[in-house]
């Protein structure tokens, strides 16, 4: 393994842990207030740390690499459809 793949496993680790304290950190707040805004962002964050973790044990050149990055696709869009939902609402609590 070369030193740019080594490199490239150390920085999709490394945002792997940094998407899993965020999911934590958003479900601490779902816990404490049980707002659909921060439940979809630890479920947002969750999947981000699974896409990172997949994309660091798959191969390059494999053909689930697309698949891999619908997951990131996904949890992009939960994270819209959080922030439209909040401002839509008037930032009210929902449970």
């Amino acid at each position: 393994m070369n030193l740019s793949a080594q490199m490239m496993l150390l920085i999709l680790g490394a945002t792997a842990a940094a998407n899993t304290v965020l999911a934590a950190f958003f479900f601490h707040f779902w816990k404490k207030t049980h707002d659909r805004f921060f439940g979809l962002f630890a479920v947002a964050f969750t999947l981000l740390m699974i896409n990172r973790v997949l994309l660091g044990l798959l191969p390059g050149d494999s053909e689930h690499v697309d698949a891999v990055y619908g997951i990131r696709l996904f949890a992009f869009l939960m994270i819209l459809f959080a922030i439209v939902d909040k401002n839509r609402n008037g930032g009210k609590k929902e449970a």
